[in-house]
């Protein structure tokens, strides 16, 4: 793994270059450590600063883990512009830090989107990727969470002008839509069929979620190939599951894993 860097130094930058986008960087903050490391993989339009991102690196300080978060393209700290993203890029994120900056077995921590990032990531790097722990997994989401759910106007205004902004009580101005963004989106979806991912998973939802309703992770569970999954749905917890005894609970998934 890259040099450790502590929580409120200047981020590290790793070069990506795709054929769609270009050349641009991506921030990461590592820590070294005995392993298997540990990435967390945040939300959509969330960044490496976030609860749940910075409890899991002193987590990771305290006990000496291998740790990494980082922003995705046009996220935080990492350039680029968000609307010119798709499914197709964001989903090489992943995998670029796991070859560029990590060293031997990861186990994947996905948030949100995030989520469906990391069960992508786990199909494009079995040998690396060991476990994942998907916390309100948002499989799917271009379909089920934005475009099966965008009222007739919605949808026509998206068709002509190619971008909206989706209201969200996570972002006063909404979230900045892109046709583009729905129709890659279509080309990697999971629910539709077998996932050919055959290491633990473990996924934790919020029954009080109003962005990803619990159900999807069922859904997500019986596509799964491996038999080695565990639901742990909390009763009054909502989308981000960043209090103090939901974070306890998200170690607590982590530590087993790690043994």
């Amino acid at each position: 793994m890259a040099p450790t860097s502590p929580p409120d130094s200047s981020p590290y930058f790793t070069e990506r270059t795709s054929p769609d986008l270009g050349v641009h960087r991506l921030a990461y903050q590592a820590r070294a450590g005995h392993g298997p490391g540990v990435v967390f993989c945040g939300g959509f339009r969330s960044d490496m600063g976030g609860t749940k991102a910075m409890a899991l690196d002193a987590w990771a300080a305290s006990r000496g883990q291998a740790f990494l978060r980082f922003d995705y393209f046009g996220h935080g700290q990492s350039t680029g512009e968000f609307t010119d993203a798709t499914m197709s890029h964001w989903r090489g994120d992943i995998p670029h830090m796991l070859d560029a900056v990590t060293q031997g077995p990861q186990i994947l921590v996905g948030s949100s989107f995030g989520g469906w990032l990391s069960t992508l990531a786990a199909l494009d790097r079995p040998d690396t990727i060991t476990a994942l722990v998907l916390i309100a997994p948002a499989i799917d989401m271009t379909e089920r969470l934005m475009w099966d759910r965008f009222s007739p106007r919605a949808r026509e205004k998206l068709e002509v002008k190619g971008l909206i902004y989706d209201p969200s009580e996570y972002d006063p101005e909404g979230y900045p839509i892109t046709q583009n963004l729905i129709l890659d989106g279509r080309k990697h979806l999971l629910l539709d069929k077998k996932i050919d991912i055959n290491i633990p998973v473990r996924i934790l939802h919020g029954q009080q979620d109003t962005a990803v309703p619990w159900e999807l992770s069922l859904e997500l569970a019986a596509c799964l190939a491996t038999d080695d999954v565990e639901m742990h749905f909390l009763k009054n917890g909502d989308h981000r599951l960043s209090e103090p005894h939901e974070i306890t609970k998200l170690i607590g998934l982590i530590e087993g894993l790690l043994g």
